[in-house]
């Protein structure tokens, strides 16, 4: 473009020149070897002009005709340099789409056509195709060979950090990160390679710097990096807690100025304020937390604050919670817990209910059965809520690659990536039947509880007197029969406690006959269990006692 506006303003000062001479005409006279030569000012001009133009494209052919040998031979260069970056792109595309045959091919047709020195990418093109092969011992050496070239160093610790991954060697690939990191910090891959190995060993000084670095270089996304950062304090605050819970709570809080919704910074800083004696600043935490999102670990927290108060007080408070995000499954639980534990078995029963209602899940039917225990001890209705339980859906939990673990950790166990756990029901495998925990399936279980069992106590016999008890129950006319009289024998089953009561017909005695009227008629003899009729315990009628029986022992 440059060169193009020099040539148009060569053109218009030209123009503008002979301009000038055609306004003012003069006569030019030149005598050179005898001869007078006369001619006008502008013709004069042009001749000169033309003389240079020629002398300029004399010049020109010349060079064309001397350098011809040269510009041949470089066009032939380029043209094969042209046939090299092809095969090259070509051999590239085969080698990411796994024709390892088409890569090997264009990996030597490339070596024809361009050398390795002028072009580093036939060395990534030689340990792609190695790779595809089988041959990693082929592709690691490349990859080294790369790693120790200023210009291709990024992507040979690259692939020497994925082929460490890939075998396992955990110590070479954080060596390989951390000198990617150190020698070009704007790479992502490096930088949080390099995080995350620092956060598995517990250097949580040296991943907060890493960490600043690349905010600074804008590798990371702000509101990731804000998150990430917050989890490294709250892991720095955890291990500060219990020998400076002042630095623990500076880093937590810290924590919450970039993350608002993380509940493990949230209950540290409540810890350190409340082992400072602030429970006023801890509540507020806490508060502003179960605003957001209620969560169990905070409802603890919440109630259990001080660990003086009475029952009485621990339910104030969860009862204060339940004011602040009313008809919750997670507040109607902890109400339900402390009134268990203040023993109002009633109020624990109805919030316990209304919880399982509203999210019916494994702790809710647990905690039924615990308020049945303490209420009605039977062992019926608390079989009933065990058996809701293992039908139930799990309860959140902290979770990380399929791993749940007790409490929060900034680390996953399994994969140690950074900021892995999460609140949300675990995935497990099904061994049985769960119903789906909706409000339908929590009233059918509530409907279905059976009644409360009356137990009967066996009573004690007496060292005097071991008799049967037997109640005589009233008399049950029959149109076209005698009456018939029913008794009610308590008999101990063999295996149990509870005496079962058995119904025994009798017969009916015969009235007695009057005077002057024959015979009196055979009395009946009563069924008897267990005891012999003339043992002196037994009664016929519950009026007087048989005649003794005199035997003897052998």
């Amino acid at each position: 473009m440059i060169r193009i506006l020099f040539y148009v303003l060569i053109v218009l000062a030209l123009g503008a020149g002979f301009a000038w001479l055609a306004d003012r005409p003069g006569e030019l006279s030149l005598i050179w070897q005898g001869q007078r030569i006369e001619m006008s000012l502008m013709v004069a001009a042009t001749l000169l002009a033309s003389l240079i133009a020629a002398i300029l494209i004399v010049v020109w052919f010349i060079r064309v005709v001397w350098l011809s040998p040269h510009s041949i031979s470089r066009y032939f260069r380029a043209r094969k340099r042209d046939r090299g970056y092809q095969a090259l792109s070509t051999g590239l595309i085969a080698a990411g789409a796994g024709d390892s045959a088409l890569a090997r091919r264009m990996t030597a047709r490339t070596h024809g056509l361009l050398s390795a020195d002028q072009e580093p990418l036939i060395h990534l093109l030689e340990a792609q195709t190695a790779l595809i092969e089988g041959k990693y011992d082929d592709a690691r050496k490349k990859f080294e060979l790369m790693a120790d070239d200023p210009e291709t160093r990024e992507l040979g610790l690259r692939g020497l950090y994925l082929e460490a991954k890939r075998l396992g060697a955990n110590e070479a690939a954080r060596q390989y990160a951390e000198r990617a990191a150190d020698k070009a910090p704007h790479l992502p891959w490096a930088t949080l390679a390099a995080l995350d190995y620092r956060s598995q060993t517990g250097q949580w000084d040296e991943a907060i710097r890493l960490l600043d670095q690349s905010r600074t270089a804008h590798v990371i996304e702000r509101k990731e990096a804000d998150r990430k950062k917050a989890v490294l304090l709250t892991a720095r605050a955890g291990e500060k807690l219990e020998a400076d819970p002042k630095g623990a709570r500076d880093d937590a809080q810290a924590a919450l100025k970039l993350a608002e919704d993380l509940v493990p910074a949230g209950l540290i800083a409540a810890r350190a304020l409340f082992r400072e004696d602030n429970l006023r600043k801890g509540a507020a935490i806490l508060e502003k937390l179960w605003k957001q999102d209620p969560h169990p670990e905070v409802a603890k927290l919440y109630v259990r604050a001080r660990s003086g108060d009475s029952a009485s007080d621990r339910l104030k408070r969860a009862n204060k919670l339940e004011a602040l995000r009313p008809n919750n499954p997670v507040a109607l639980a902890a109400v339900a817990e402390s009134a268990l534990e203040a023993r109002q078995l009633p109020l624990a029963r109805s919030k316990a209910e209304a919880a399982a209602r509203i999210q019916p899940s494994e702790s809710i039917f647990l905690l039924l059965a615990d308020i049945e225990e303490a209420d009605t001890n039977d062992d019926g209705r608390i079989r009933h809520w065990m058996n809701q339980a293992l039908k139930s859906p799990r309860d959140p939990a902290w979770t990380a690659d399929g791993v749940t673990a007790p409490e929060w950790l900034p680390v996953s166990p399994v994969s140690g990536r950074l900021d892995a756990f999460e609140w949300k029901q675990p995935v497990a495998q099904i061994a049985g039947p769960i119903e789906e925990g909706t409000p339908d399936a929590a009233d059918a279980a509530i409907r279905s509880l059976p009644p409360v069992a009356i137990v009967h106590k066996r009573p004690e016999p007496q060292p005097e007197q071991a008799a049967v008890p037997v109640k005589t129950s009233p008399v049950i006319e029959a149109e076209d029969k005698a009456p018939v009289t029913v008794k009610t024998i308590a008999v101990p089953t063999p295996s149990e406690s509870v005496i079962v009561p058995q119904t025994v017909k009798v017969e009916p005695k015969p009235a007695p006959a009057k005077i002057g009227e024959g015979k009196p008629l055979e009395t009946v003899v009563e069924p008897f269990f267990g005891r012999s009729p003339d043992d002196p315990g037994v009664r016929d009628d519950g009026s007087k006692p048989l005649e003794k029986s005199t035997f003897r022992l052998f």
